[in-house]
């Protein structure tokens, strides 16, 4: 595929990208940051939704606007699986407030959702690595949201006394990072500009 400067897609095209820790889901910064830019993507497409440039993991590009507006409509609630490091221990009852639904982030009451302790992943070494606290446990959870407020995991995990350390979207929908590495990319799904098909949900399938 053409580079950024390459020729504009004539297609509608769904692509899964793996965000570095530090990079910015937009293509330009004043301030001079890492953006998207540097990753060859194709040209025209455009971030479905936000990853924080402290948190990694898969994020999806369209040049559908259509489609970009299904994945952000909550009333899709299309599930977003997140492994996430935390500070400390999360006994049952953390675990339980934080599955349950109903804590009040920044005047949004959260959903219930999808908690598990899980064995430390298998995950590429972050640049900078998590800074480590001898004194000071940590523990690896699995999150599956079916919403995606502005830093939601961090705040529900920080909410439940468990500050949030590492944070890696490794699915949406039925689209995962499959092995991606780090900046790397590939189309899920494209269909001709003006065509008649269902339009592409977040798996890379025709709607019914």
């Amino acid at each position: 595929m053409a580079g950024r400067g390459g020729a504009v897609l004539r297609r509608r095209t769904l692509i899964a990208f793996n965000k570095p820790f530090g990079v910015l889901c937009q293509f330009t910064d004043p301030a001079g940051r890492p953006t998207l830019a540097a990753f060859g993507l194709p040209p025209g497409v455009y971030p479905a939704g936000r990853l924080d440039h402290d948190s990694e993991g898969l994020l999806l590009l369209t040049n559908d606007g259509p489609l970009v507006k299904r994945l952000l409509d909550p009333a899709f609630a299309h599930p977003r699986r997140y492994l996430v490091q935390v500070e400390g221990e999360p006994d049952d009852a953390a675990l339980g407030r934080l599955a349950a639904g109903g804590l009040v982030i920044q005047g949004h009451r959260t959903r219930p959702c999808g908690v598990e302790r899980i064995d430390p992943p298998d995950l590429w070494p972050r640049d900078p690595p998590v800074r480590f606290r001898k004194s000071v446990p940590d523990r690896w959870i699995a999150m599956t949201l079916t919403e995606g407020k502005n830093r939601q995991v961090r705040r529900m995990t920080a909410a439940v006394g468990h500050p949030t350390l590492r944070l890696v979207r490794v699915s949406i929908g039925e689209v995962a990072l499959d092995g991606l590495p780090p900046g790397g990319w590939r189309l899920v799904a494209d269909r001709a500009a003006g065509s008649t098909q269902p339009s592409w949900t977040a798996s890379g399938r025709h709607r019914p």
